[in-house]
């Protein structure tokens, strides 16, 4: 799989990049839809765990005046482990649930968590994944064909990136681009990419591109450079 990412980019580049690719996404109806927000919760990941519980109000706060979104948490740690919360609908009961999880040394089960996904926009449409991880060890084979499967049924995965693994870099992209959704990088020290990926996102479940172009209207300055590209 070629890696077409080979040189870091700043974090405006990345995120531009990403906003470039979220506006060609098909156009969500209003109202409250519905996310699946997926972490890697192995060792590596315990200081962006703590990041993600400080940030998760975003995905909320984001979208009050468009409906909202029912969150579902999904995660994975340990020796095969895998959990998936109900959705919820207020930041508290989110963070909460955050708050009840630790993080446990083991292997990536990013496949997993895009079956799981598969599962409940089966049941009813889940309209985006988050996903927030650092590297991937299982067959790549297997993940491009369930992302496939997700692009199928319009449910985009986004894949938030931390750190500069080549492989995982490289399978994040697959991801995104054969489910339709987007791949962005972020570091851990910079915690205001992260809180701007994760509402743009937000924005977008609840109301698609348009929603986001117009959530840049009344927000902080990074959220509008952050959709100063879309149309």
């Amino acid at each position: 799989m070629a890696d077409k990412e080979l040189r870091p980019k700043s974090d405006r580049q990345a995120i531009d990049q990403f906003i470039n690719e979220v506006r060609t996404l098909p156009k969500q109806a209003g109202g409250q839809g519905r996310l699946i927000f997926a972490l890697d919760a192995t060792a590596s990941r315990e200081a962006t765990w703590d990041e993600a519980c400080h940030l998760q109000s975003e995905l909320f706060m984001a979208t009050r005046d468009l409906g909202g979104l029912a969150i579902q948490l999904c995660y994975y740690r340990g020796f095969g482990e895998f959990k998936a919360t109900g959705f919820v609908t207020e930041t508290g009961q989110l963070l909460n649930l955050m708050n009840g999880v630790s993080c446990l040394g083991g292997r990536t089960q990013i496949s997993r968590v895009l079956a799981h996904a598969v599962k409940e926009t089966r049941e009813k449409a889940v309209r985006a994944v988050v996903f927030i991880g650092d590297c991937c060890e299982e067959p790549v084979d297997e993940l491009c064909h369930t992302a496939g499967e997700l692009g199928m049924l319009r449910t985009p995965v986004f894949m938030f990136h931390e750190g500069a693994d080549a492989h995982a870099r490289a399978v994040f992209q697959q991801v995104s681009k054969l489910s339709g959704g987007a791949y962005a990088p972020f570091d851990r020290n910079s915690p205001q990419v992260l809180k701007d990926l994760m509402a743009a996102v937000a924005v977008y479940a609840s109301g698609g591109a348009k929603a986001l172009q117009d959530f840049s209207s009344r927000s902080s300055p990074e959220v509008k450079r952050l959709t100063q590209q879309i149309k």
